[in-house]
């Protein structure tokens, strides 16, 4: 059905609808971020009135109306980019590799690019522009000023986020990629040959169908579960030891050595003995390749794959609460699963979807300059460190000088941005600098950890100045609950002129309560 109506008319139709006011301006932004369709040209601007009556009975509607109730009604929707798909928040090279605490891709764009709309009135960067980034993480700022035409800067106190940043933007020779995967991914499968894990693996898994399939049928197991027909707790136990016999009998039949013999370090505690060989083999190869780009890459790969092969259950990937080195029965999937005895599978799908996510970015490329500076953002020498990496850029820095930074700071108290990387660390000897993390996990949330917080952002936003044009614009996403920000901006010789608040839904963690966050904007005071 259609009924289409204008700006105006829809206002005051919606107001009427709803029982609350509804103003011109929030029709239009239903419009702008295609909530609803638009009909006619400029200036004859119309809605379906049903286009209007289905976006209302929404969930993200309900949500919206739900999240202001309990954050505030400042609270900026716009920002929430509901509309998106998972596919757009983590396009091409933006899944490269996990990381966790990394802001999507779109919100960089909607203050970076030069559109203007209800709440971001005027723009404040353009093309050729350079970008500060002194908290880059795993590069997000840098690839889409890469996309908008910009250059940009990244710093990292940690050696593997600055690696992963700079494999994202660098330029790929893929005939040499594709060349070195094919003759690495042959190589392990020769490795792999000459030991019994795969013959182990084939059978186990071949018993563990024909076990699951008798005792935990999907989805009859878990309605039975559902009905309290099966008591879960007790049945698995039970059903869980059954099959480890099973499991112990495969072991003593291939001769098969599991457990490493030292505990020393993570990748020593956190993967079986067979995946460990197969991840130092793999790294051998990887030591031996000329091409340096390739190389960073085939590291980040390899890095993605030991990540998903930690001997844990699937339930806990992102907690690791004690290594498992034996079948287990997993409430996650209803059945009793296995731990992984070989890389080989996830380095094969990720060297794909690696070479792919590369080649869809290398096709948005522009020609401009990013790198991602290791080091600490308090004190860096940011054109010393620069002339030693790219010394065109360094002398465009010289030059231009930063228009801005577009950033989000470590929250306090939260992460641990070194240990989330453990095996990486382990692995390539990276040297680590959890001591010089702003605001680390291991330093907690009380008053002499909010006081180092302030700081230390302080001493960043105050050494990047040096570097920055004089009529600058900062902006910085934070959960600000503790309210330091303010501070932040005083001691830093700024001002706050304005502040976004936006509902983070796609968020990780199991509590999906509501949650927002907040981008401040600075500007010299």
């Amino acid at each position: 059905m259609t009924e289409l109506l204008s700006i105006k008319e829809a206002s005051k139709w919606a107001s009427e609808h709803l029982k609350k006011n509804v103003t011109t301006s929030n029709i239009s932004y239903l419009i702008q971020y295609g909530k609803v369709k638009k009909y006619g040209n400029n200036g004859t601007t119309s809605v379906n009135k049903y286009d209007l009556i289905s976006y209302y009975k929404s969930y993200n509607w309900q949500r919206e109306n739900e999240w202001k109730k309990k954050l505030g009604k400042d609270l900026n929707w716009a920002l929430s980019f509901d509309n998106l798909k998972e596919k757009d928040t983590t396009k091409h090279i933006h899944r490269l590799h996990p990381y966790k605490g990394k802001f999507i891709p779109q919100l960089v764009e909607y203050f970076l690019d030069n559109h203007t709309d209800n709440f971001k009135k005027e723009t404040y960067f353009k093309k050729g522009d350079i970008i500060l980034d002194p908290f880059s993480g795993s590069g997000t700022t840098l690839v889409q000023a890469n996309e908008l035409g910009m250059h940009a800067i990244g710093i990292d106190i940690s050696a593997f986020n600055s690696l992963i940043s700079n494999v994202k933007i660098a330029k790929v020779d893929f005939v040499d990629l594709q060349k070195e995967l094919n003759k690495i991914t042959a190589k392990l499968k020769e490795f792999i040959s000459h030991s019994n894990n795969t013959l182990f693996e084939q059978e186990l898994i071949g018993k563990l169908n024909i076990y699951n399939k008798k005792y935990f049928p999907s989805p009859e197991y878990k309605i039975k579960v559902r009905q309290k027909e099966i008591d879960e707790k007790s049945y698995t136990k039970v059903k869980e030891k059954e099959f480890r016999s099973i499991f112990n009998n495969l072991i003593e039949k291939y001769k098969l050595e599991i457990k490493q013999e030292t505990a020393n370090n993570f990748l020593e505690k956190w993967y079986l003995k067979p995946v460990k060989d197969e991840i130092d083999f793999v790294f051998e190869q990887i030591k031996n390749t000329e091409n340096n780009n390739t190389k960073k890459i085939l590291a980040i790969i390899l890095s993605r794959t030991m990540r998903s092969c930690r001997a844990t259950t699937h339930a806990d990937l992102g907690t690791l609460k004690n290594p498992v080195m034996q079948t287990y029965y997993c409430r996650k999937h209803g059945k009793i699963c296995k731990p992984l005895f070989s890389i080989l599978s996830w380095w094969e799908r990720y060297s794909k979807d690696t070479v792919k996510r590369l080649k869809e970015f290398d096709k948005l490329r522009n020609d401009t300059f990013q790198i991602a500076l290791q080091g600490d953002s308090r004190n860096i020498d940011i054109l010393k460190k620069l002339e030693k990496k790219n010394k065109a850029f360094a002398e465009l820095v010289k030059k231009q000088k930063i228009k801005g930074i577009f950033s989000s700071p470590p929250y306090v108290g939260l992460i641990n941005y070194h240990e989330q990387h453990a095996y990486a660390y382990d692995l390539f000897g990276f040297k680590r600098n959890d001591e010089l993390e702003i605001g680390p996990l291991y330093k907690g949330q009380g008053r002499e950890a909010k006081n180092s917080y302030i700081d230390g952002i302080v001493k960043v936003l105050n050494n990047s100045k040096k570097y920055l044009q004089k009529d600058y614009d900062i902006f910085l996403v934070a959960n600000d609950k503790y309210n330091m920000y303010p501070s932040i901006a005083e001691k830093s010789g700024m001002k706050i002129v304005n502040q976004y608040k936006r509902p983070v839904l796609n968020r990780t963690e199991k509590n999906k309560s509501a949650y927002a966050e907040i981008i401040f904007h600075f500007k010299e005071k």
